[in-house]
């Protein structure tokens, strides 16, 4: 059923026009909202560039990601200072702030302490931990410069980072439908181990 699907997938240039917009649409709105699988998506969209006969396909999914998940950080920080300015916060700051563990918050506005913006490139690369270093940024009143300077290494790393697990996906499986599941499953286990040890950690330590 899936390779009839596959078979009837439209051509390269409609799906590049198609995929594109919608790529950065999606991690831009990932970046604001939190719940969307970016990472998986990065690297679905990389699985089916690297099966394409374009030779800058993977270029241009790489910038597209990497620049929507700029845009996305960008907006969501100056909403965040926004909130931080008000007396009265905001639902965007309440937002950052539910999502963000206390013991996790603590542990990035420390390392914020000895690294400085260096940290925002980890944050991005190592799973749930973009939000609570982004919440130590805004409490400690990081101007929106040095936040942006920052960020830019941080967004072309994680884009880099997704793209080479989509590109070892399609490299393993001849059809493009098996190398995105093997993709979207391996950044699903990525992003949900840390979930997952706390959980049991958490379990053990009672």
């Amino acid at each position: 059923m899936i390779q009839e699907v596959v078979g009837q997938l439209p051509p390269e240039s409609t799906q590049q026009a198609v995929g594109y917009p919608s790529l950065f649409l999606l991690v831009a709105l990932g970046a604001l909202v939190p719940v969307v699988p970016t990472g998986a998506l990065v690297s679905s969209a990389a699985v089916v560039a690297f099966h394409q006969t374009d030779p800058f396909a993977l270029l241009v999914v790489f910038g597209v990601a990497s620049s929507a998940a700029f845009l996305g950080d960008i907006c969501l920080y100056w909403l965040g200072q926004r909130g931080v300015r008000s007396r009265n916060g905001s639902k965007w700051l309440q937002t950052i702030s539910d999502r963000a563990a206390p013991e996790r918050l603590a542990q990035a506005q420390q390392k914020l302490d000895e690294h400085g913006s260096v940290v925002l490139v980890l944050s991005r690369l190592v799973p749930a931990g973009r939000i609570p270093v982004m919440l130590a940024c805004l409490l400690g009143r990081m101007p929106m410069r040095r936040f942006a300077r920052g960020d830019v290494p941080a967004c072309l790393a994680w884009a880099a980072t997704y793209q080479l697990i989509g590109i070892l996906g399609g490299s393993l499986f001849p059809e493009p439908w098996q190398g995105v599941v093997a993709a979207v499953g391996l950044t699903l286990l990525i992003s949900g181990a840390p979930a997952v040890w706390r959980t049991a950690r958490d379990r053990f330590s009672r």
